[in-house]
C-alpha cells in the first residue's frame, strides 16, 4: 500500500510538469508566430501579429515560427547576422552584426550633418525609447547607421551621442565602409544618394529586428504614428 501511495505521487508530479512545460511550450510557440502577406507585396517584410496587407488588403498569414530556429540557435537566411561587413562602435570598437546577436533592434540610417531629415528621425527614435518601460530596454538595442562613413567617425558619432542625449548603453552607432553601408541599405530597402559633398537625400525608415537579426517590422515616414513599432518591440521583448 505504502508503495502504490509512493508511485501514485510521483505520477501525479511527472503529469503536472509535463502539462506545466507543454502549456508553457506552446506559449512560447505562439508568441513567436510571424504573418506575413500570402502576395507578398511588401517582399520579406514579416508583421508579428495577425492583421491585413496595407497595399492588397489581404489577410496576413502565418509563416514558418521562429521557435523552430531556437531549437538549435542557428540564424536563418533572412538574418542581418549573415553580413560579414565590419562596423566601428561609437566607442571605437570593431563588431560584426552577428555581435549585436540576442537583443531586439531598433535601426535607423541617418548621417550627423543632415540638417532636415534626420534630426526628425532621431527625435522618432527617442519617442519610441520614451514609451519603453525601463525593464525592457535591457532587452532593446537601438542602433543608429551612418551613412556618410567618410565624415563621421567614431569620435563624431560619439559627441553626437552625448548632444543628443544617447550615450546610454542601449543606444549604439556604427561606422562602416562604403560598401559595408551600401549592403546593409539594400538589405533594408533604404534608398540614398549623395548630392553634394555635405548633403544626402535617403529614405525615412526605421527598422525592427528580432533577437536573431530577422526583420520584423518596418515604420517609414517622419513623424508618423509609431504605436505599431512600440507595439511590436514590447511583443519582442516580453
Amino acid at each position: 500500500m505504502k508503495h502504490l501511495k509512493i508511485f501514485l505521487s510521483v505520477f501525479v508530479i511527472v503529469v503536472a510538469f509535463t502539462a506545466c512545460n507543454s502549456k508553457t511550450s506552446k506559449n512560447n510557440a505562439e508568441a513567436l508566430e510571424v504573418y506575413q502577406c500570402p502576395m507578398q507585396c511588401e517582399g520579406a517584410k514579416t508583421y508579428s501579429k495577425a492583421g491585413s496587407c496595407s497595399i492588397c488588403n489581404m489577410d496576413l498569414k502565418p509563416i514558418e515560427k521562429a521557435s523552430k530556429v531556437l531549437e538549435n540557435n542557428e540564424i536563418t537566411e533572412a538574418s542581418i547576422f549573415n553580413l560579414t561587413s565590419k562596423w566601428n562602435t561609437e566607442e571605437g570598437e570593431e563588431i560584426q552584426l552577428k555581435d549585436l546577436k540576442g537583443k531586439t533592434l531598433v535601426m535607423v540610417m541617418i548621417y550627423t550633418s543632415c540638417k532636415a531629415a534626420c534630426p526628425r528621425l532621431v527625435a522618432d527614435m527617442r519617442n519610441i525609447e520614451a514609451k519603453i518601460p525601463k525593464e525592457n530596454l535591457k532587452d532593446l538595442n537601438f542602433v543608429l547607421i551612418s551613412i556618410d562613413p567618410e565624415t563621421d567617425t567614431p569620435e563624431r558619432l560619439k559627441a553626437f551621442a552625448i548632444e543628443n542625449l544617447m550615450d546610454d548603453e542601449q543606444w549604439t552607432f556604427l561606422q562602416g565602409t562604403e560598401s559595408g553601408v551600401r549592403e546593409f541599405a539594400n538589405v533594408l530597402a533604404m534608398k540614398y544618394k549623395q548630392i553634394s559633398p555635405i548633403d544626402f537625400s535617403h529614405s525615412n525608415i526605421i527598422s525592427v529586428f528580432n533577437t536573431k537579426g530577422e526583420l520584423i517590422h518596418q515604420q517609414e515616414g517622419l513623424g508618423v504614428d509609431n504605436k505599431d513599432t512600440v507595439d511590436t518591440i514590447l511583443e519582442l521583448t516580453e
